[in-house]
């Protein structure tokens, strides 16, 4: 059996979900079932904490790629085992009747069973996390940002509500509520440098917005800098940061020339020379990157190879400029 089945990978390949998905036949085959109810059940078919862990993800990955007759069967076997009370379980049947649905009409029903759910018992974060992503299916973002709210009132130490009322509020263009619910999630896990170089580049485009004034333009790409900063500090080889790094030195360098004093900041923005010593070394890492990503040395496979094109290309342009 696959180990993937037990200790799935935060970010799963689709051939790989797909691979794990044709596993289910054959493990739902081998393992055989009883129409004793439990705890009876356990003395005709012995059971661990690895079976029901390998049966819901097989749920996921089944559900991902379409097999939904061996999801159906997984999940009937989590039901007859754990209840169709049990938060968790309520929580994959509702993903199974979105993944089943044939329009919005139906996702809509499904979404009047979550509510219903959620009345009878406002704990169950699990469901409410399901509403979520229901409504966010459905192009109800206003919805789904209000759900949220509530979610969080409710528990305002969720680091991922955080971050995903955050995406929420930054696809609306709300980029200071953006910035607010990931600085949220950083006094939570301070040392998430993925979060802190997504602040970099929040505050990145918010520092290019046409309704900004200079003094707004320069906190904004001043602080970009230095959440960028901050996720290379904690993650020398993020490729992510780098490239981040890069932009917002390039714009820098470009603003700092003609910023006046900058009283009403919370920081002096960085001086010229630091700016200028940063962008050299962001563009020195992103070669680097690139050149041993490209030459497959050992210890630099692991990057994405989009973000890996994405830095060649930045390159490519500023290298072109410098030529002409």
């Amino acid at each position: 059996m696959s180990t993937d089945l037990v200790n799935p990978p935060v970010q799963l390949q689709p051939e790989k979900a797909l691979h794990l998905s044709q596993l289910a036949p054959q493990i739902l085959k081998s393992s055989p079932t009883t129409s004793l109810p439990y705890p009876l059940s356990l003395l005709t078919t012995p059971e661990s904490q690895e079976t029901w862990v390998v049966y819901e993800n097989l749920v996921f990955q089944c559900l991902r790629t379409g097999d939904d007759d061996s999801a159906k069967e997984c999940l009937d076997r989590l039901v007859d085992r754990f209840g169709e009370d049990n938060e968790r379980i309520m929580a994959l049947c509702g993903m199974y009747e979105e993944a089943v649905a044939k329009d919005d009409k139906e996702l809509e029903g499904v979404l009047k069973t979550y509510n219903k759910a959620i009345q009878a018992d406002p704990t169950n974060m699990l469901l409410r996390k399901r509403k979520i992503a229901l409504l966010k299916s459905l192009s109800r973002t206003n919805d789904a940002i209000s759900s949220l709210v509530e979610l969080l009132d409710a528990s305002p130490i969720d680091s991922e509500a955080w971050a995903e009322l955050s995406e929420l509020y930054f696809s609306q263009g709300m980029y200071q509520q953006a910035i607010f619910s990931l600085e949220e999630v950083l006094l939570i896990t301070p040392n998430a440098w993925t979060i802190h170089a997504r602040l970099g580049e929040i505050l990145y485009i918010h520092g290019q917005s046409p309704s900004v004034n200079d003094a707004e333009i320069l906190k904004s790409l001043s602080e970009s800098m230095r959440r960028f900063c901050r996720s290379l500090e904690l993650c020398n080889d993020y490729l992510r940061g780098y490239y981040g790094l890069k932009l917002t030195t390039k714009r820098l360098l470009d603003v700092l020339p003609s910023a006046g004093k900058q009283s009403d900041a919370d920081l002096p923005p960085p001086s010229t020379e630091t700016v200028h010593k940063l962008h050299e070394l962001a563009t020195r890492k992103l070669a680097e990157i690139v050149r041993r990503s490209a030459s497959k040395e050992k210890g630099w496979e692991g990057f994405d190879p989009a973000e890996i094109i994405a830095a060649r290309e930045l390159l490519d342009r500023e290298t072109q400029k410098v030529d002409r």
